[in-house]
């Protein structure tokens, strides 16, 4: 490890394939302290930490690191024919230590190698700690969850013992036992640390909060509550500077208005006094040449004090980020919806652990019930049998109202079709100007509603499955969403959050958020004990 950890930003900017700026001019200076990175859905965060570990350049500017740079990317997808042991970035170590074992004398394999011989027993040190010691080093990755497969990858992550670890968003498959178990290794992490995230809790445990916006990047003192606060005064500031330039230029425009009537009528009856005493032309002429040179320079003046007074609100409003408030549309639900919702008789999921196979459940109108227990446990499959999308193995499921289901995989969305085009096929009574001002009110502007699905951000994924579910033509009595806060910006969950409020209906929601999940006013827990499906009011 290096003596003195730090990535430096000097003018780094960035500019997509259509020549537009995601992001310029960027200077920053990262050192060992625990550091958040935070910042809209499509600014460009997940692009400048690949700058910063050198997997992609700069268009212009230049990052300087010191030391070694670990990123974990924010979608965890393994290549099919991968195994856990090249989830968690360990292969190539291992080859080389299997090499050698066989009797290799190869100067690249010790290299590869280091001083990290004991990297099998470290891993299965952190599959044990993790209750993940069934897994084996050859497990195909496409057998492991997608919580399951992101602790795999954060292992990697830890065990690389890097000078900078850069994490994208590590918490989003984690259930709360492993969030918990996240925030503690961070704690721990002895090195440079830089995490991408919007998870509360996780942030608040950052000894300094970075933020990119439209007017760079902004550091803040402290964790998450810190920088909240300083934000929104930061903001008023900026906001009460800015109309106090725009009311100053307002009066200094009356001002300037009135002195050029003030000139005209003096000049005018001054001319009329002129032509009743019957002077000559040519006297007549001159005092004509000089009303006009008064004119021309009070007119130059003039339009260097409104230059002058615009200029002040422009630099004022540089000082405001631009902003787009979220705007979403509840799903408005049947007034005349029955009071029981949905039904579940003795039915035997096809999937989860076996003490959580059985279950009997009944959801009533208005409920807002929030299913937690560890990844793995069936929380998933439960929402998919009451959506329709599995069968039960035994039993009876009855839904006796309309549903909708946001799957965290986004299933709703066809990757290579545009949101728009979804919705418009989803939804045939609105207008294309309606769908499009609700996209744009999602923070899904013209340039993006588009592009295929696939390549839309994470965050912008969601907003797009999110318009999809709830801007179809038949609103849905039931709403079963499987982890919606996944992958959205700090506004867009306030506003998720505000949405959710308003919505009438009845709620089965997965999350292990539970700033989320207090926000939204859970009444009911289903809880995934060892003895079976456990259901409490909150």
């Amino acid at each position: 490890m290096t003596d003195v950890t730090s990535v430096t930003l000097q003018g780094v900017s960035y500019h997509l394939p259509d020549g537009s700026s995601l992001f310029s001019d960027l200077d920053l200076h990262l050192d060992q302290r625990r550091t958040g990175l935070v910042g809209r859905n499509g600014v460009g965060k997940s692009l400048l930490a690949r700058i910063m570990a050198g997997d992609i350049l700069p268009s212009t500017g230049r990052c300087i690191r010191n030391g070694t740079v670990y990123y974990l990317a924010q979608q965890v997808s393994p290549n099919p024919n991968h195994t856990l042991a090249e989830l968690a970035g360990v292969q190539p170590v291992i080859s080389a230590l299997e090499r050698i074992e066989r009797g290799s004398s190869a100067q690249e394999d010790f290299d590869c190698v280091g001083e990290r011989w004991n990297i099998r027993q470290q891993l299965f040190d952190q599959l044990s700690r993790c209750k993940l010691a069934h897994l084996a080093l050859s497990t195909p990755a496409s057998a492991l969850s997608g919580g399951e497969a992101m602790r795999v990858a954060l292992m990697g992550a830890f065990l690389s013992r890097a000078d900078l670890l850069i994490l994208d968003e590590p918490s989003n498959h984690l259930d709360r036992q492993h969030r918990l178990a996240l925030h503690e290794q961070l704690q721990q992490w002895p090195h440079g640390l830089l995490v991408i995230s919007h998870d509360r809790d996780l942030l608040e445990n950052m000894e300094r909060i970075v933020e990119l916006s439209s007017l760079g990047l902004t550091s803040y003192a402290g964790g998450v509550s810190f920088y909240a606060q300083a934000k929104a005064k930061q903001l008023h500031r900026a906001q009460q500077q800015l109309a106090s330039a725009r009311l100053e230029r307002k009066h200094q425009e009356q001002t300037l208005r009135e002195q050029r009537e003030s000139l005209e009528r003096r000049q005018a009856q001054a001319h009329k006094q002129a032509a009743n005493t019957n002077q000559a032309k040519i006297l007549l002429g001159r005092q004509k040449e000089r009303s006009q040179a008064s004119r021309g320079k009070l007119r130059v003046q003039q339009d260097a004090a409104r230059e002058h007074l615009s200029a002040q609100v422009r630099q004022a409003a540089n000082q405001v980020e631009e902003q787009q408030a979220i705007v979403v549309y509840p799903p408005q639900a049947c007034l005349n919806a029955p009071v029981q919702i949905a039904e579940l008789i003795d039915a035997c999921l096809p999937q989860g652990a076996e003490q959580l196979r059985l279950i009997n459940l009944t959801v009533t109108r208005g409920q807002r019930i929030a299913l937690t227990g560890q990844n793995g446990c069936g929380k998933s499959t439960l929402l998919k049998v009451l959506a329709g999308q599995l069968p039960v193995v035994s039993g009876l499921v009855k839904t006796l109202v309309t549903s909708a289901y946001l799957d965290q995989h986004l299933g709703v969305l066809a990757p290579d079709r545009s949101v728009l085009e979804q919705l418009q096929s989803l939804n045939r009574q609105l207008s294309e100007g309606e769908l499009r001002t609700r996209l744009a009110q999602l923070g899904l502007n013209a340039d993006r509603i588009h592009l295929q699905c696939h390549r839309l951000s994470g965050g912008e994924r969601l907003k797009a499955a999110m318009a999809c579910v709830f801007y179809a033509l038949s609103p849905p009595q039931l709403l079963l969403l499987d982890e919606p806060a996944n992958h959205l910006d700090l506004p867009s969950v306030q506003a998720l959050e505000t949405m959710l409020n308003q919505y009438a209906g009845t709620l089965v929601i997965t999350s292990h958020d539970e700033v989320f999940l207090a926000a939204i006013g859970i009444t009911h827990r289903l809880q995934a004990s060892p003895t079976g499906w456990l259901q409490t009011p909150v």
